[in-house]
């Protein structure tokens, strides 16, 4: 097929052009068990699919191709996809297919997948939830952590066998930690079910971590928060997982921010929002005005005559761009009160200021009563 005549990789996979790499490999796992032609037998069409799909995700889960893809479509990755091959032809491991046709070949097959003996298993993956104040995060801080997970066991060295006794090979697998599987013309291998592809088994399991070869511990973790992080916002720390097995990478440690309300400020985008109350009079007088920021106090001068909902802008006081890219501002929102519990030679004097003022003293009443009437008549 003609690079011309191909369709786009992304609307082959049917994902987006800024999906994850997680969300390209289950898409193009879903379409491969469903085109796959051992499960589809003389469907052309279907063969067809299947090797589009393979093609696609060949560029596409390579950060490399998928980059010259992105700039320059199908002519930047010419002769990268290599396709579907009966042969599995560039499917083995150090491929972007090595584990995951282990996975869709067990799902055609009615088991797991796996095609080579386990070495070591990867650590947990960590959650941590973390909340810190408003100010934390517009500034960033730094966070003391105890982090619970799991650590190879001292007794067993983590091996999951009791002390003086070693684990068995396998009998089913014979140490291979797979099986294999003859099914039509594919010649299919399965992580064993009784090892789980360890390759041995533990008949006299260690009393300390009761033949898992982990046991659970704390570990206190220092965490740099930057500033403009917000709820919501995740922290990769890589490594700082649970401990890997059998000579397996530790896994990571992720902590999610939570902001705690602020009293006063809100938060829009970079921007920090602040009702400030003023009375009628400051309001029609003008006056200055300290207002709170995240930095301290300063005077801001309210004009006479504003009017309550209006915006005053405060550059440079709101919170710091994750990016590093300055700061928001603040937005000041002016809230006019109108008194309350008057007595009656306050209410004598407003009465008076009324009768003298006339319509002149409200505008935004006039310009209202104006545009009523044009509606009307």
């Amino acid at each position: 097929m003609a690079n011309g005549d191909k369709r786009d990789y992304y609307e082959v996979l049917g994902v987006h052009k800024n999906a994850s790499e997680a969300e390209i490999k289950k898409a193009f796992r879903k379409l491969a068990i469903q085109h796959h032609p051992d499960k589809n037998p003389g469907d052309t069409a279907a063969e067809e699919k299947f090797k589009e799909a393979t093609e696609a995700y060949e560029v596409l889960s390579d950060a490399q191709k998928r980059a010259q893809y992105d700039q320059f479509g199908h002519a930047g990755v010419s002769g990268a996809g290599g396709g579907y091959s009966s042969g599995f032809g560039g499917f083995g491991a150090g491929t972007p297919f090595g584990d995951i046709f282990g996975d869709i070949f067990g799902d055609i097959f009615g088991g797991s997948g796996g095609g080579r003996r386990a070495q070591g298993r990867r650590g947990d993956d960590l959650l941590y939830n973390m909340e810190i104040s408003f100010e934390e995060a517009a500034f960033g801080c730094e966070k003391k952590v105890e982090v619970p997970f799991a650590k190879r066991c001292v007794t067993c060295s983590g091996s999951g066998a009791k002390p003086g006794t070693d684990p068995k090979i396998c009998p089913t697998c014979r140490g291979a930690g797979q099986v294999r599987y003859q099914q039509g013309f594919f010649s299919v291998s399965k992580t064993c079910g009784t090892c789980n592809g360890e390759g041995k088994v533990v008949d006299d399991p260690c009393p300390d971590c009761r033949g898992r070869g982990s046991v659970k511990d704390t570990k206190t973790l220092s965490v740099k928060v930057p500033g403009g992080v917000e709820t919501g916002s995740r922290l990769k720390l890589t490594g700082e997982g649970g401990q890997g097995l059998k000579g397996g990478p530790n896994g990571d440690l992720y902590v999610a921010i939570s902001v705690k309300e602020h009293p006063i400020f809100q938060r829009e985008d970079t921007n920090v929002i602040c009702e400030i109350p003023v009375s009628f009079v400051q309001a029609a007088l003008g006056c200055e005005i300290e207002v709170p920021t995240l930095d301290g106090k300063v005077s801001m001068k309210i004009p006479d005559g504003t009017q309550s909902g209006k915006i005053y802008r405060l550059r440079g006081k709101g919170i710091p761009s994750l990016q590093g890219y300055g700061r928001g501002d603040q937005l000041v929102v002016v809230k006019v009160e109108t008194p309350t519990n008057l007595n009656k030679k306050q209410k004598d004097l407003l009465e008076e200021f009324a009768k003298i003022s006339g319509e002149d003293a409200h505008p935004l009443k006039k310009s209202f009563l104006d545009k009523v009437m044009d509606f009307i008549s």
